[in-house]
């Protein structure tokens, strides 16, 4: 019987380099939060969501957050609990160190899934709920253009099918 020559795995460093928008729509599927406008700078180190009510809790021997949100398009308020993974020290957009609690979760821009920290708060005085800096970024082909939108134009108003196929 003929074998077939086992096909590498492609890393991160050897993909085609994806371009796009300083402006993109994501999932963050974990959180069950699709089509989220995201805001891609490049200038923050740290991504963010806009979250308030953010309540620590226990759950086991394991440290959690409840947080409501609302960063969907659609402005529907939502409570989430998520593990938390650290807690650290974050300049805002006014360079002032501020608390904050970080989260891992899942996130999915076009066809490209990976994982990234997400710092929570309040951003209600911001354009966008969610803000993706260069930390979720680092090491996964990406480059960001100055317009806006290249991957995901119109993605809320479209057809989800061709994607209902990814993890």
């Amino acid at each position: 019987m003929k074998q077939m020559a086992e096909q590498p795995r492609q890393t991160h460093s050897e993909r085609p380099v994806l371009i796009i928008g300083w402006m993109e729509y994501v999932d963050l599927p974990d959180l069950g939060l699709l089509d989220l406008k995201a805001k891609i700078d490049t200038g923050a180190r740290t991504s963010a969501i806009h979250a308030t009510d953010i309540t620590p809790f226990k759950k086991g021997d394991e440290d959690w957050v409840r947080f409501t949100t609302h960063a969907t398009e659609q402005a529907e308020f939502v409570t989430l609990e998520s593990r938390v993974h650290s807690s650290r020290s974050i300049k805002n957009t006014s360079g002032v160190p501020e608390e904050r609690i970080v989260i891992r979760t899942k996130f999915r821009l076009a066809r490209r899934m990976w994982t990234i920290d997400l710092s929570l708060t309040d951003r209600k005085n911001m354009t966008f709920g969610l803000i993706v800096g260069r930390t979720a970024l680092k090491n996964h082909s990406i480059a960001v253009h100055t317009r806006r939108a290249l991957l995901t134009k119109g993605r809320p108003n479209q057809s989800r099918k061709a994607e209902k196929d990814l993890p």
